[in-house]
């Protein structure tokens, strides 16, 4: 199972109250690409997918396809701030390696 701290669920719910029309959720993938192979993807869905594992945390859907759930589980996700930016962190216990601009992972 995925995790999502709160930092992480009050800012999605904050940028989805300003889309039109509101999603229904969001979907965390792992897509094939980057420098080491795989990176994250986010984005807002309208509804699941039939085979979606759909999780929820504090009334915010979460949709995971059946492939990405294989390397997300057991992962957080956070949002952060810092001097240098600010947005989502992946913390995933199967990453064995990450490309040096840290957007991509080996797992």
């Amino acid at each position: 199972m995925v995790q999502l701290t709160e930092k992480a669920v009050g800012k999605v719910k904050q940028i989805m109250s300003s889309q039109e029309p509101a999603p229904a959720g969001l979907r965390i993938a792992v897509v094939g690409g980057g420098c080491s192979g795989f990176s994250y993807s986010m984005a807002f869905e309208n509804q699941p997918s039939m085979l979606d594992k759909t999780y929820t945390y504090d009334g915010l859907k979460i949709f995971i396809d059946q492939a990405s759930m294989l390397y997300l589980e057991g992962a957080e996700v956070d949002y952060v701030e810092t001097l240098e930016g600010a947005g989502f962190k992946f913390n995933n216990p199967h990453v064995k390696s990450t490309c040096g601009c840290g957007s991509s992972f080996q797992a």
